[in-house]
């Protein structure tokens, strides 16, 4: 499943996430694990989430407002 395309996507941590949506990292993490929000194991364990479904996610709850979701390294 592993593809150019899903290689090159930036990842987010949970503070990342959770900035954008103001909530707690632990509540980015209960979401993950209830399945709202899909994330990618590092090697270290540690979770990541895919830019892209972050921003859908974003744009679902607030139609409204619009947030960028930054590519930045």
């Amino acid at each position: 499943m592993s593809t150019a395309a899903n290689e090159s996507e930036h990842l987010l941590t949970p503070a990342e996430v959770a900035a954008l949506f103001r909530v707690d990292p632990k509540t980015v993490t209960r979401w993950a694990k209830a399945g709202k929000l899909s994330s990618i194991r590092t090697l270290g364990g540690h979770r990541r989430y895919r830019a892209s479904e972050v921003q859908a996610l974003l744009e679902a709850n607030s139609p409204s407002r619009r947030f960028e979701v930054s590519g930045g390294a």
